[in-house]
């Protein structure tokens, strides 16, 4: 097994979170996988290993407490999962549904799924598309636009939120409690945000116990709701289960999309013969799914090993873990040819795992390709042309990649 230390792997460096694909590129050739003695996770590259272990679930995991105990991993490993200093965030960020085992997750992710179908999410995009002409409207005047702040942040927030029934005052207090609660997946969270995340925890589960005494007294049309409704052969939601099942939403739906919006406008703008081809596009499918290929939101996702078996001649051990390298695995020349690289918006097909696969794919993929396509369907057909002239450096994450501010000085077609 090939370790970090011979590989200089540093997913921290400014160079690395500015531009990663070089050294996925490398390492893909020269260690498809490797063991990190940081986050004690063996990683690996390549889409074929990716794919097989997140549809493999008699090797691997979310969890791991269905199928051994707690005596069975590394200590410090779990400490890091499931951090004991901070409860709170333990207790309702890690036991969402995301990150269980059937049957519990099962049982959560069965209602859930019914909020996300494709027709349920087409619901939206009238809404969406108003939203995003509204924005335009406003920076095309100007002739300028702070992309995340002011299109890509309030486009999908407005739409979780109205899926949750939360009012809009309280929309810009969700960010701020999500930005905090994700830090804590990364494994250099210093001890500051990780107190900053516990705190948002509670703050979110406080805000989310007056909702579900509003619904008690008078249900609506949306998610929480339903969950209160929800009987399922004499079983029912608990209050708990139903509050992290929200944040889980609110972040997961608020978070990725944002990151996809951003990434996907600077992709266009380094690639202004794609911004051509996407303006005159009947239909946004391709697009959508080519530029989450080539600059995924979500990076990096986790797995325990379930039992001692081999992974592409690696062996893993069980009651270890691995780390799925998205961005890398959907830049594999083996999957996507010679010009894996490059932004190709007619390419297919596309097999991209921008949104997992097997088990945990994610539910809220029909809403985010609908959010992403009416977003992105108006601003190629409101703006003739248009150029970045300030853009934050990459948040600091080997989890998520996007950026914090993104200046567009703009042209109205």
């Amino acid at each position: 097994m090939t370790h970090n230390s011979e590989l200089m792997f540093h997913p921290y460096d400014p160079g690395f979170l500015d531009d990663p694909y070089p050294t996925y590129s490398r390492l893909r050739r020269e260690a498809p996988a490797f063991y990190d003695e940081n986050w004690d996770l063996t990683f690996f590259t390549r889409w074929q290993d990716v794919t097989e272990i997140l549809k493999d679930r008699e090797r691997f995991g979310r969890d791991f407490r269905h199928r051994m105990g707690v005596d069975q991993v590394d200590p410090d490993l779990y400490r890091r999962i499931y951090p004991d200093q901070w409860p709170m965030w333990t207790r309702y960020i890690r036991e969402s549904f995301i990150d269980l085992e059937p049957p519990r997750h099962t049982r959560l992710r069965r209602l859930v799924a019914k909020a996300f179908t494709r027709r349920s999410s087409e619901a939206f995009r009238p809404r969406l598309v108003d939203a995003a002409e509204r924005v335009l409207d406003s920076a095309l005047a100007d002739g300028h636009m702070e992309a995340i702040g002011q299109f890509a942040t309030p486009i999908p927030l407005a739409m979780i939120a109205e899926l949750m029934g939360i009012e809009p005052t309280s929309q810009p207090q969700l960010v701020e409690w999500s930005h905090a609660i994700v830090k804590v997946f990364d494994q250099r969270v210093t001890d500051e945000e990780g107190a900053a995340a516990e705190r948002a925890t509670n703050d979110f589960i406080e805000f989310l116990q007056g909702e579900l005494g509003r619904r008690r007294r008078v249900r609506g049309d949306d998610l929480i709701s339903a969950m209160i409704d929800v009987e399922e052969s004499g079983d029912t939601l608990t209050d708990e289960e139903i509050i992290g099942t929200s944040i889980l939403t609110l972040n997961a739906g608020h978070e990725a999309t944002v990151h996809a919006l951003g990434n996907s406008l600077l992709a266009l703008a380094a690639n202004p013969d794609q911004f051509e081809i996407i303006k005159k596009m009947g239909s946004m499918d391709l697009a959508i799914d080519e530029l989450l290929r080539y600059d995924s939101p979500l990076q990096m996702f986790e797995r325990w090993v379930l039992e001692d078996t081999d992974q592409g001649g690696v062996p893993l051990r069980r009651g270890t873990k691995v780390g799925l390298l998205f961005g890398s695995a959907n830049r594999d020349p083996e999957i996507f040819g010679h010009g894996a690289d490059k932004l190709d918006l007619s390419r297919t097909p596309n097999p991209h795992v921008s949104f997992g696969a097997g088990l945990h794919f994610c539910v809220g993929a029909p809403l985010a390709r609908v959010e992403l396509e009416a977003a992105l369907g108006v601003f190629a057909d409101r703006v003739r042309s248009f150029e970045v002239t300030e853009v934050d450096e990459r948040i600091e994450s080997l989890v998520f990649r996007g950026v914090g501010k993104l200046e567009l000085d703009l042209l109205a077609d």
